[in-house]
């Protein structure tokens, strides 16, 4: 997945936008730009779980659906889900009802919860784990690094679920902390100005 793909509009991007129509758009305008909200990254954490053993074109489809049952992923909400919410959600078509990752993001709330009253901030732990250049090889060759193997390792020692290390490298991907769109992407310089003017959370 190195290769560029020529879009409807000339220009070059990354070979996997244009495996579905909707991707033009979340790579263009989402996929790689940094992320320091904490919303933002607790939604990435629960959908990347979500889509583990699917494809992201099947959480994307759902996304809002997704947002509308878990409060726009406010952890503050999500954590005082209830065996009834639980319950409900599973009875959901909008989403993927599967019981262990809904129990999963009802847990991680509550340990998103401990983990900002610790930290200050969900962005500020994440971003702790920024991928540096020497851990990466060619954009786009990696299911995992060295950055994303330390964060899921510390977040399950804080008892989070469904944070492995190709899970959290996916995060990784999206939120910006490394530039992953692969060179001759049309986008590729676009996340790289956005990634130096971002100011890392503390």
């Amino acid at each position: 997945m190195s290769e560029t793909t020529l879009g409807p509009d000339g220009k070059h991007r990354c070979r996997w936008s244009d495996t579905a129509p909707e991707f033009i758009d979340y790579h263009d305008n989402e996929w790689g730009f940094p992320v320091g909200d904490d919303h933002k990254l607790f939604e990435k954490i629960c959908l990347e779980g979500f889509q583990s053993g699917l494809s992201w074109r099947t959480i994307l489809a759902k996304r809002e659906n997704f947002r509308a049952a878990f409060h726009h992923f406010d952890y503050d909400k999500v954590a005082q889900f209830t065996d009834a919410d639980r319950d409900r959600l599973l009875l959901d078509p909008g989403i993927i009802r599967h019981r262990g990752k809904i129990e999963a993001t009802i847990n991680n709330a509550k340990r998103a919860q401990e983990l900002v009253k610790r930290e200050g901030s969900l962005a500020a732990f994440i971003w702790r784990y920024e991928a540096r250049e020497d851990e990466l090889a060619a954009p786009q060759t990696l299911t995992t690094s060295a950055a994303s193997i330390r964060l899921s390792k510390d977040l399950k020692k804080l008892g989070w679920k469904f944070v492995g290390p190709t899970t959290m490298f996916a995060l990784m991907q999206a939120m910006g902390l490394i530039n992953d769109h692969v060179e001759g992407c049309a986008i590729r310089e676009k996340v790289e100005e956005a990634r130096k003017a971002f100011k890392r959370p503390e």
